[in-house]
């Protein structure tokens, strides 16, 4: 839908204003591919995958242009709004996304790690909460 691919351009804009790098430089669809490597070079994708969904936040890792690490660590991470759009979001809400990736990919490895998990678990559930899912299982 039209509102998918203008979520998908909010999101990836919101990330380029936190200084990540989207390979292509931005998106006409309904995903995009951040390179970690411009800004959190140390940080593997595996790794933020695998964080991020301690916070209920579903991201893939993906290799990016000129990968430098095998595909299973990868340095990308390939976010979509389609999930996001079905629930309801629209572009004003893509900024909290963005903050809540940012804050928990910012803090891997960090002493803060753990308690910018929970805080950004906490975001993520008030976040939701407000745009519950369209159908019951």
């Amino acid at each position: 839908s039209a509102q998918i691919v203008k979520n998908s351009r909010a999101l990836a804009e919101a990330f380029i204003r936190r200084g990540y790098k989207i390979v292509s430089g931005g998106t006409d669809n309904h995903l995009f591919l951040i390179d970690l490597r411009t800004n959190l070079p140390e940080l593997t994708a595996k790794k933020a995958q695998e964080t991020l969904d301690l916070a209920n936040i579903t991201c893939n890792k993906n290799t990016v242009p000129f990968e430098t690490r095998s595909p299973f660590q990868a340095s990308g991470i390939r976010l979509g709004t389609p999930a996001i759009t079905t629930r309801g979001m629209v572009e004003t809400d893509m900024d909290e996304i963005a903050a809540c990736i940012d804050a928990v990919l910012k803090a891997i490895g960090t002493p803060t790690e753990a308690a910018a998990l929970a805080a950004t678990k906490a975001r993520v559930v008030a976040l939701t909460s407000r745009f519950p899912l369209p159908y019951k299982l």
